[in-house]
Order: C-alpha cells, then sequence, then structure tokens
C-alpha cells in the first residue's frame, strides 16, 4: 500500500511539471517576429525559387536566406525590435531590397513583384 501512494506521488509530481514545460516550448517564440512575403513575376504570377537573403539593418552580412516556393512564398522568424533588410534575387529579373521594421507588432506581409533586368543590366548574351 505503500508503495502505491509513493508511485501515485511520484506520478502526481510528473504531471505537475508537464504544462510548466509545454508552456516554456509555447513561450520560447513569444518575442519573434514573422516575415511573409509572396514573390511574383512580372505578369502576376508566383515566382518559385527567388533567393531571399535577411540581415539586421546595421549589419554587413546576411543572417538568414531562403527560397520561395512553388505559391511563390517565404517566411522568415527573427527577433523582434530590430530593423532588417531583406533582398530577394531571381534570375532574370532586378534585385528587390525591402526594409522591415520588427519594433512594433510581430508580424509583416510583403507582396514583391519582380521587374525583368533589362538587356543592359543583364550582364549576359543579347
Amino acid at each position: 500500500m505503500i508503495a502505491w501512494i509513493g508511485l501515485l506521488a511520484m506520478a502526481a509530481g510528473v504531471c505537475a511539471f508537464e504544462p510548466a514545460a509545454a508552456r516554456q516550448s509555447v513561450d520560447s517564440h513569444a518575442r519573434d517576429f514573422v516575415i511573409f512575403a509572396t514573390v511574383f513575376n512580372d505578369r502576376g504570377f508566383a515566382l518559385y525559387g527567388a533567393r531571399t537573403r535577411l540581415r539586421r539593418e546595421e549589419e554587413k552580412k546576411f543572417r538568414w536566406e531562403t527560397m520561395s516556393d512553388h505559391q511563390g512564398e517565404l517566411a522568415f522568424r527573427v527577433p523582434e525590435g530590430q530593423q532588417y533588410e531583406m533582398v530577394v534575387e531571381a534570375r532574370g529579373f532586378q534585385t528587390q531590397t525591402r526594409k522591415i521594421d520588427a519594433r512594433q507588432g510581430n508580424r509583416a506581409e510583403l507582396t514583391i513583384h519582380m521587374e525583368p533586368q533589362t538587356k543592359s543590366g543583364a550582364g549576359g548574351k543579347p
């Protein structure tokens, strides 16, 4: 009987700590800022494979990088309270740069319309 009571006490102790552990994993992203963007080509279609790099505004080196998916969508999860610069590049298109202010709110949604490179700026064969 004593062993049974001890087993119940241990089980109750484990259950008491479980919600706190689960809450901690949820809270670990509480100070994140989400940058969500959709990239379109010049004809309004989703642009797959656009290379997108992100850095804090005061830094020279890019910290994050991703590619747009088949729907032209991409996302970054970054610390809030900063200003960021995002650069979007795709073959045959002019590079697009956006500033993102993550000091207020918790999300930014951007729509990027890529413009075709001019022949003089393409740097390739005519």
